[in-house]
């Protein structure tokens, strides 16, 4: 097993989970210090009936698709950008939440970055300021990052990991 960010050998019989940028990974010992590290959680726990195990619902009875995927995502400097179109129409931040019936104080939480907007949102927000937020997502060929030592693709190899 290897540690998903970057590429190196974790114990297959006591692998590190850690949950870093909101997501949970099995990781090396030095990159769990990015995250939080995750106990195991409790096993469940199967009540007997009629001699069938009870088994916990799935919340998903179809496969995984590509479709699944987004197609778009949010450009990274959205909040200047929402805060210089709205200016540059010389709207106040109260004109801007009645143009897209949505209260000041979100308004105030996006431009000064405390809050992502919703796809809703952010297409509301475009077709007032008449701005760009979302971005296509390119096909990116993961096969460029491959790791040369392991010949796998980790985390490592294709995102700049960000130090607190």
């Amino acid at each position: 097993m290897e540690c998903e960010i970057c590429g190196k050998p974790v114990p297959e019989n006591n692998p590190i989970k850690a949950k870093i940028e909101g997501s949970v990974m099995v990781v090396c010992k030095e990159c769990s210090k990015l995250g939080k590290i995750q106990k195991a959680p409790p096993k469940p726990k199967y009540v007997k009936q009629n001699n069938k195990s009870k088994r916990p619902a799935t919340t998903r009875n179809r496969p995984y698709s590509r479709n699944d995927e987004p197609t778009e995502e949010l450009i990274e400097d959205f909040s200047l950008e929402v805060r210089k179109a709205r200016e540059s129409k010389n709207w106040s931040r109260e004109d801007l939440g009645k143009k897209i019936n949505e209260r000041v104080s979100v308004i105030t939480r996006i431009e000064t970055g405390k809050m992502t907007p919703d796809n809703k949102l952010t297409k509301k927000l475009e077709k007032a300021l008449n701005i760009k937020l979302l971005e296509d997502l390119d096909n990116v060929d993961l096969n460029q990052f491959i790791n040369s030592s392991s010949g796998e693709r980790t985390l490592g190899n294709i995102m700049k990991i960000k130090r607190k």
